[in-house]
C-alpha cells in the first residue's frame, strides 16, 4: 500500500520567511525549499500551493526510518528532546535532502558553465583562424 503524505512548513530564517514542502512516499522523503520574503498570510501560502506547487523542484528521494506511534511519557519525551537539542548534529531529513538538492544544483551549474566556457573558447579560436586566413589572402 502506497502512503503519500505532503506537508508544508513555513518558518522565519533571518531575514526571510521560508517554506519547506515535504513529500513522503513509502518511507522515502523528497523536499523543496521556497523563500517567501515578507511573512506570508495563510491565503498567500494556499494560493502558492494551488498555482505553483507542481513547478517546484523536489530533491532526490531519501530513505527515512519508519515512524513509531508509541505513547511516551511526557517527562521522557522532554528529556529526549533536550538531548537532541544538545546534540545538534546534521539536521533533519528535510535539511539533509535540501543540502543534497543544493549540491546537485551546484554540480549542474559547474557543468553548464564549463560547457559554455569551452564553447566560447572554441568560437574565439575559430574567429582567430578566420582573421589569419584573411590576412594571409592580403585583405
Amino acid at each position: 500500500m502506497d502512503q503519500v503524505t505532503d506537508r508544508c512548513l513555513v518558518y522565519f530564517e533571518d531575514p526571510f520567511w521560508v517554506g519547506v514542502f515535504e513529500e513522503c512516499c513509502n518511507n522515502k522523503i523528497s523536499v523543496s525549499k521556497v523563500t517567501f520574503g515578507p511573512e506570508p498570510k495563510d491565503y498567500q501560502v494556499y494560493e502558492f500551493i494551488q498555482k505553483q506547487f507542481y513547478q517546484l523542484q523536489f530533491s532526490p528521494m531519501l530513505q527515512v526510518d519508519a515512524v513509531k506511534n508509541n505513547k511516551i511519557n511526557p517527562k521522557r519525551m522532554q528529556r529526549e528532546a533536550r538531548k537532541e537539542v544538545a546534540n545538534a548534529g546534521i539536521g533533519t531529513k528535510s535539511q539533509q535532502a535540501l543540502k543534497e538538492q543544493q549540491e546537485q544544483r551546484k554540480l549542474d551549474r559547474k557543468e553548464t558553465k564549463k560547457k559554455r566556457l569551452e564553447q566560447e573558447k572554441e568560437e574565439r579560436f575559430l574567429l582567430k583562424q578566420q582573421k589569419r586566413k584573411e590576412k594571409h589572402k592580403g585583405r
